[in-house]
């Protein structure tokens, strides 16, 4: 997989930008605020269709301007895709695939895989489960349709069934037929999704570990720890044993939506045990296992974003990342930094071509 252009129109701080990439290294180097993270983050929005650090469609166009357009072009098993993502403000974003708008966007998830690396996964350790589950929700989902099915199924019919309790509250009412419809449904996905998250980290787990055991030298034992609802009861009798408590709180709080990730090092949470590298090296680790995971079930190597990489890690971590990178499992890779001499200095070691674009 090869980004070979990329055109940016009033895409956040972007007026209109155009780039030509190098297939093996490309960096974005300058100053705090000129947009090396914004060129990243069009790249990621290319392959899902939404940024990585905005959610707000909207915030992602130039200020003062009413729509942005991301527009590149892969080369992807000898076959050139034209992905074109756009946004007028009052209006639905589209994504065009060579010139054909998509009508359902999960249609469009994998067709670029993409691992991106940056400070803001440290949110993974130390925000709620919801962001360890979307985590987890975008490995399995870039290589595995079925999956994305039944987890947008089940979300649509967790707020019904929501909504429904809410309903049954505001009017002092109850039925419990109509909510047993929901029941059904949901223990039919749930289960189904359970199975795959459960079977995706028994492979994913010891790649992660190897990947942190080659960043950190052997140094520490991580693990990862899945915890989840449906490890003690199926989804139906755990929805029927709660309803009570669903009447109380008029929402569904049990199900695969309050699934977690536990982090650890030497059996104890990173979030309060882990010094900052430690942490940092974790977070390399877990978005490296996933690239070599979608690698691995798409046979597709996945573009390798690093933001910011070579912050707050030592040059020993620094240096053994940059070891693994030079293998030739990666493919192409696109790197953000302040310091361009830094980056120089690091890339020359890859034995690779390269290009630095100065913002």
């Amino acid at each position: 997989m090869i980004l070979n252009t990329l055109s940016l129109v009033n895409y956040k701080n972007f007026e209109q930008q155009n780039f030509e990439f190098d297939a093996k290294i490309n960096c974005f180097v300058g100053a705090n605020g000129v947009g090396k993270t914004n060129a990243l983050d069009a790249i990621y929005h290319l392959s899902f269709g939404k940024s990585y650090f905005n959610p707000i469609a909207s915030q992602n166009i130039k200020h003062n301007e009413d729509f942005f357009v991301v527009d590149g072009i892969f080369d992807k098993n000898d076959k050139t895709e034209k992905v074109v993502v756009s946004l007028k403000r009052g209006q639905k974003k589209m994504i065009k695939r060579n010139g054909k708008a998509y009508e359902k966007f999960s249609d469009h998830i994998g067709l670029i895989p993409l691992v991106i690396i940056s400070p803001a996964d440290r949110d993974l350790i130390i925000e709620g489960s919801e962001t360890r589950r979307k985590f987890i929700d975008s490995v399995i989902s870039q290589s595995d349709k079925v999956y994305l099915s039944n987890l947008i199924n089940y979300n649509k019919i967790l707020s019904q069934r929501n909504a429904l309790l809410k309903y049954f509250a505001l009017n002092n009412t109850f039925n419990v037929q109509t909510l047993e419809v929901y029941n059904e449904q949901l223990h039919t996905y749930g289960s189904e999704i359970y199975k795959t998250r459960d079977e995706f980290l028994n492979t994913f787990i010891p790649i992660f570990k190897a990947r942190y055991k080659a960043i950190s030298n052997d140094n520490e034992e991580v693990n990862l720890n899945y915890k989840s609802d449906l490890f003690d009861d199926d989804l139906k009798s755990l929805l029927a044993k709660n309803i009570n408590k669903d009447k109380a709180l008029h929402y569904t709080s049990v199900g695969i939506h309050k699934d977690d990730l536990n982090f650890e090092i030497e059996t104890y949470p990173i979030k309060k045990f882990g010094s900052q590298g430690q942490q940092k090296s974790f977070l390399i680790a877990l978005k490296l296992a996933q690239f070599d995971f979608i690698k691995q079930q798409s046979g597709v190597t996945p573009l390798l974003l690093l933001d910011d990489i070579f912050d707050k890690l030592d040059e020993n971590r620094v240096a053994q990342i940059i070891s693994l990178v030079d293998k030739e499992d990666f493919g192409q890779l696109f790197i953000s930094d302040t310091h361009a001499e830094r980056t120089e200095h690091v890339i020359k070691q890859i034995h690779q071509s390269y290009k630095i674009f100065k913002l």
